[in-house]
């Protein structure tokens, strides 16, 4: 929780003192933003350790306009970096019924620059991945229907359960625990037969203030899942 003057008074965006926290990771100012100043810190400590290996970053939102959960990521010029970005999300739309890779985009908009995943996806190397995991405040969209599931407590604890979830399959598809799903090739393009994630679709499931990077739709190839 980075915010938490900010949301012990209400607000779902900005903090005590009226900054929009996910725009200042470039320049945290330890007086006007000491949260974001205390784990940028501790983030760069963590990447420079060499017993350390960040492989994962990943903010969590609440979106107020649009349904199910969802995820933003980055786009870089490394095509097999950008392409392994989706394969978190991919895994986690198979996980879970709730969240949506059809609403997921990478991009790379200025507005966001000042944002955790960008920053850090600019300064972390290519074994890092980073995330903004959005979450409606309303409700999803279950696949092939058109009704809406209000989101409760337990709702969101069990994204957080199936967000776990995904990072033990992920895993054991880099064979670094016991009982891989399937054999592991040697690259990570090789890793996983066709899987195509269910589309999810319903009102508020479209951006809005801007179209999509057409990066993020046309020329991303979907990596492939394995099915269960």
């Amino acid at each position: 929780m980075l915010n938490p003057d900010g949301v012990y008074l209400g607000n779902y965006r900005c903090s005590l003192m009226g900054f929009d926290l996910n725009r200042h990771w470039a320049n945290p100012s330890p007086w006007a933003h000491p949260t974001l100043h205390g784990v940028k810190e501790l983030i760069i400590d963590m990447y420079n350790n060499p017993k350390i290996n960040l492989e994962f970053y990943i903010d969590i939102h609440a979106h107020s306009t649009m349904m199910n959960g969802f995820m933003y990521g980055n786009i870089f010029e490394d095509e097999e970096r950008f392409q392994r970005q989706a394969i978190f999300p991919k895994l986690l739309c198979q996980n879970a019924e709730d969240f949506s890779y059809s609403s997921t985009s990478f991009n790379r908009d200025a507005v966001k620059a000042g944002t955790g995943r960008r920053f850090l996806g600019g300064l972390l190397n290519d074994t890092s991945s980073c995330y903004t995991l959005e979450v409606s405040f309303y409700s999803y969209i279950l696949g092939g229907t058109a009704s809406a599931v209000p989101y409760t407590e337990e709702a969101y604890m069990k994204l957080g359960r199936n967000v776990a979830r995904t990072f033990l399959d992920y895993y054991r598809l880099n064979s670094l625990v016991e009982g891989p799903l399937a054999p592991t090739p040697k690259t990570w393009k090789d890793k996983v037969p066709h899987y195509k994630c269910p589309a999810q679709r319903g009102p508020g499931n479209s951006h809005a203030g801007g179209k999509p990077d057409k990066r993020s739709q046309a020329h991303l190839k979907e990596p492939s899942l394995p099915t269960r």
